[in-house]
């Protein structure tokens, strides 16, 4: 990454200091220039532009805050973004507040990343794996950092649900996420590998069927504490959902050594399974002084509130579903959920700006869900034979 002297730009007074980022979109077709002003969905943005082949300006970026500009999280997301690509050049000017980038080749490969901590390891592997398939070589990924936290998606919900989700766009074989070691807040110490493999196209779904649950599993991981802690949170969880289901089984996990990262922590996480190979998820990390018994009951209450939203996926898949449907081959591609995450819009609003698919939402009143039905962009990855 470069830094430039930037002509002055006009931006709102400073009269109110707030964190909130406005964001304004220009874009007029398919292959010019994108402007997007504020930090709002950083990643989504330069992993669309990128995938696109699409210059990329973003303006007024923190200007509102006390410390303007990129924070270090996000100025770590561009370094990885740079190891991932040949030939991408992303230009930041002096205050950090407005970052320029011009796209290079996907190049994929075998990368170590330290993650820091201000922020978990599900924040960079997101965008990872949207950009995975599409690379000139296959990703193999070990990243180092935070793997469970209470801001971020935790390593466990994407080796049991995110990834899973893969194989309804045609990626199956291949794909892996192992938990090499945790690491909790606030020292981490974690470490994960990612493997992906590469396809040439996706192929279209149609998963509107939700099913019944008919079973709910979990797992209970604790580090540097006593491995009684995951006991009492197993034993909560299930005395609330054994209430819906009595098909409940949750294992524990207790980390020792090397293994167990550089802080205290525990954590659960659930899913719920249909009979139509459908998985709903819920999870919830202790914070500190936070009882074990609280930590099971309250994971239990969301996942319970997940089921009782309806659709066939969870909150945290849509946003993944909705990438790679829009970008599947030229087809009708269709998918039922239960509310919209504001996650999930702005992706929406993004893949319509840089890719040109709009989605169709129909509300269904009967059971309180929405499908979302598209027609895929026919993206092809031309480095794949």
């Amino acid at each position: 990454m470069e830094l430039f002297e930037d002509e002055p730009t006009t931006t709102t007074p400073r009269s109110a200091k707030t964190t909130t980022t406005t964001t304004t979109t220009t874009h007029s077709g398919v292959g010019t220039a994108l402007r997007y002003r504020g930090a709002k969905s950083l990643r989504q943005r330069v992993t669309l532009a990128l995938l696109a082949g699409r210059k990329l300006v973003i303006d007024d970026i923190h200007s509102q805050d006390d410390n303007p500009g990129l924070k270090d999280h996000e100025l770590k997301f561009l370094r990885l973004i740079e190891r991932a690509t040949n030939g991408t050049v992303i230009n930041i000017n002096m205050t950090g507040t407005k970052i320029s980038m011009r796209p290079g080749v996907l190049m994929g490969g075998v990368i170590t990343f330290d993650c820091g901590l201000e922020r978990g390891i599900g924040y960079f592997l997101e965008p990872i794996i949207y950009l995975a398939p599409f690379a000139k070589k296959p990703f193999m990924v070990t990243f180092q950092g935070i793997t469970n936290d209470s801001r971020d998606v935790s390593v466990d919900t994407f080796r049991t649900v995110l990834l899973p989700l893969l194989r309804h766009f045609g990626i199956e074989e291949g794909i892996e996420l192992k938990i090499q070691a945790r690491g909790a807040p606030p020292l981490g110490g974690g470490t994960i590998m990612f493997r992906c493999p590469l396809v040439r196209t996706l192929k279209p779904c149609k998963l509107i069927e939700p099913g019944k649950i008919v079973k709910i599993r979990g797992v209970a991981y604790s580090t540097r504490v006593s491995p009684q802690i995951a006991n009492r949170v197993v034993e909560s969880a299930k005395e609330m959902l054994t209430a819906f289901t009595p098909n409940v089984f949750i294992y524990t996990d207790h980390y020792r050594g090397k293994e167990s990262g550089q802080s205290p922590g525990f954590a659960l996480c659930l899913v719920a399974e249909t009979n139509n190979d459908h998985v709903i998820s819920a999870e919830y990390t202790a914070n500190p002084q936070e009882l074990p018994e609280d930590v099971g009951k309250r994971a239990a209450e969301m996942l319970l509130s997940e089921i009782l939203q309806g659709g066939c996926f969870d909150t945290v898949s849509q946003s993944m579903l909705v990438f790679f449907m829009a970008l599947c081959s030229e087809d009708v591609s269709k998918i039922r959920i239960g509310k919209l995450a504001p996650y999930t819009v702005e992706m929406l609003r993004h893949i319509r700006d840089i890719f040109g698919v709009t989605f169709k939402l129909e509300p269904d009143t009967a059971t309180g869900t929405i499908v979302l039905t598209c027609l895929g962009s026919g993206f092809k990855n031309y480095n794949k034979t």
